[in-house]
């Protein structure tokens, strides 16, 4: 089934990092891939020492943000995607493995969609075609709608109050 947290509320990463945590602590193979990411988060530390789980992450180096990239860091960050997700799926397809993957987690794609810095097509064919038995968790802010249509479970996390509105910033343990 696929899975999408999306919308401007806290949670939608932690949400799909849970159910990755979930499937390996039932001894399932995971493969998570965050695009638009790449800082040092507790989550990933956490995941990347669990032997069932394969992170897989980046973006050009330079600005933090996509807008604040050059159409350089930008190619260069599309280029990345586009890599790790054709990785992810190999893996996450990978039939002559011990362990067949069970979940696959697509952080931030929803983004990347919008920012076109990812193959449309190729995650319509992943979409369309699932491998047997993998559960697809999608994130992201904006709501892609051929990515919803596709969708089993859409949840969207609606920001009611942030402590980021008070000019608090993210704090290591709690946000990242």
């Amino acid at each position: 089934m696929i899975h999408v947290y999306y919308g401007d509320g806290k949670g939608k990463t932690t949400a799909a990092l849970g159910l990755t945590l979930r499937a390996a602590g039932c001894g399932n193979r995971c493969v998570v891939v965050q695009f638009l990411k790449d800082w040092n988060c507790g989550e990933i530390t956490a995941l990347c020492e669990m032997e069932t789980v394969t992170v897989l992450r980046g973006k050009s180096a330079g600005a933090s943000f996509s807008n604040k990239m050059t159409p350089e860091q930008l190619a260069a960050t599309r280029e990345i995607h586009n890599a790790n997700f054709a990785e992810a799926v190999a893996l996450a397809s990978d039939a002559a493995s011990a362990e067949t993957c069970a979940l696959l987690v697509l952080d931030e794609l929803l983004d990347a969609v919008q920012l076109e810095l990812i193959d449309n097509d190729a995650i319509r064919a992943l979409l369309d075609a699932p491998p047997t038995g993998l559960e697809i968790a999608i994130t992201g802010h904006g709501a892609v709608d051929w990515i919803i249509d596709r969708a089993d479970y859409v949840t969207e996390m609606v920001k009611r109050r942030h402590p980021f509105d008070k000019g608090i910033t993210a704090r290591r343990g709690v946000e990242f």
